[in-house]
């Protein structure tokens, strides 16, 4: 597991980068956030933030990602008020800002743009044409593959590959002898870890997590064909220990030079072409996540966004940071200190009309098109009730996917089988549904 990274603390203000007041008595905005890249990357950043408003205190908490879900989860639903701001994706906003737990996000800086959001983004944000949050960086699902790999063994890999396809590639470079494994994928359990890779893989197998009438359906043979063929491909073509590597171990491990080919979120492509970061930043190559008897659902859609508590005695003030970190002005801060290609993708609409920007990031495109054609209203290739490519928009999915997630992950390192896994997940899942009220076993 990646460390947990400290508690910092530092001065910053809340001067006029948007029209804000003078300066006044200190502030103190606590703000949770994950150990992604792109988040620490943001808290460095924040001495530009510190320079222009000195009368504020930030208060950084920055964790992984089941531990920040946790903590955010317990403190939004009791009202504790122990954050100002706080990261959460397309699935926490909308179920948060109906239940008015979040601070609706209204009467913006005129330099803010917010017509200039992505359209599919700004829409899994809102609730009613209301904003309860603002991406900070969106993602769809993507393949990297090493190019000189494939050169090197005389392969091709097609622009939409079918998983049968990937399976195929993997066996011929896996080459753990040489410290190279065919393919690295999520493996540890969570329902933002394991379980985003793993449904698309089900959605594009055919399945589904509920029918129509809510009835789970773990336990038929879209699910135990996906899954089956998951963990197989993992097990066999994949590092050793892949049930504790998320998207952070992975990304270690591609950068290392150690993956043939990987498929997850799109955001690493910043990292993988970082010539300070990875090994291999000029022989990556970038094509659509693996499709199977459909791509209905084949790639995810999701956004790393910041909102604001309720709860929050600071709400202005931290919508003021909150405005400043997804701007368009933070994207060109980021582009200045660490090259053009490491500006937040998936969030602005000018992002992908700037020439500079194309020209110098290899998955842009991809990124694009994944976001752009995710339909989270019509998800899989047959009918569901609920909102959501790689997750259910409804409360209990969190619990669901999460109990799910270790029950596949605990297949993948090899205590229990998968049929048996997932018949004992469909009873759980049922249990948790009933209990919930989604429909009556009389």
């Amino acid at each position: 597991m990646k460390r947990m990274y400290p508690v910092v603390t530092s001065l910053v203000g809340l001067g006029l980068l948007f029209g804000a007041g003078a300066a006044g008595a200190a502030t103190t905005l606590t703000i949770g956030t994950v150990n992604n890249g792109d988040m620490v990357r943001m808290q460095s950043l924040a001495k530009v933030y510190e320079d222009r408003h000195p009368d504020v205190l930030l208060n950084w908490l920055v964790l992984d990602e089941n531990t920040l879900r946790q903590r955010l989860t317990t403190d939004i639903t009791t009202g504790g008020g122990q954050f100002d701001i706080i990261t959460i994706g397309a699935y926490e906003a909308p179920m948060w800002g109906r239940q008015k737990w979040l601070m609706p996000l209204e009467s913006f800086s005129p330099t803010y743009d917010v017509d200039d959001l992505m359209p599919n983004v700004r829409k899994q944000l809102s609730v009613d044409g209301t904003l309860y949050a603002l991406p900070f960086y969106s993602e769809g699902s993507i393949t990297y593959f090493r190019k000189d790999l494939f050169a090197a063994k005389g392969l091709n890999m097609p622009a939409e590959p079918t998983w049968s396809e990937i399976r195929g590639f993997a066996e011929k470079l896996h080459d753990p002898a040489h410290g190279m494994y065919g393919i690295c994928l999520r493996g540890k359990a969570g329902w933002g870890e394991n379980i985003a890779i793993i449904t698309t893989v089900v959605n594009a197998y055919g399945g589904r997590w509920f029918d129509e009438k809510w009835e789970p359906q773990l336990d038929t043979p879209e699910w135990h064909q996906a899954v089956n063929f998951y963990v197989d491909l993992l097990s066999t073509f994949g590092p050793p220990g892949p049930s504790s590597n998320g998207f952070n171990e992975n990304l270690t491990l591609f950068n290392a030079g150690k993956c043939a080919m990987w498929v997850d979120a799109s955001v690493a492509g910043a990292f993988v072409t970082d010539k300070t970061q990875s090994l291999v930043p000029d022989k990556v190559g970038f094509v659509k996540a693996p499709r199977a008897v459909t791509d209905k659902g084949s790639s995810w859609l999701w956004t790393w966004s910041l909102a604001v508590p309720a709860s929050s005695r600071q709400k202005q003030a931290a919508f003021e940071f909150i405005q400043w970190a997804t701007s368009k002005e933070y994207g060109d801060l980021v582009a200045q200190r660490y090259g053009i290609s490491a500006m937040p993708p998936g969030t602005r609409l000018s992002t992908y009309t700037n020439p500079d920007y194309l020209a110098n990031t290899p998955f842009a495109r991809v990124t694009q098109e994944a976001i752009q054609t995710a339909n989270p209203d019509s998800p899989t290739l047959k009918p569901v009730p609920y909102t959501g490519v790689q997750f259910a928009t409804i409360p209990e999915f969190q619990a669901i996917g999460s109990m799910v997630g270790r029950q596949i992950s605990g297949a993948l390192a090899g205590f229990g089988r998968v049929d048996e896994v997932l018949h004992t997940s469909q009873g759980a899942a049922r249990r948790t549904m009933k209990r919930a009220g989604y429909y009556d076993t009389k």
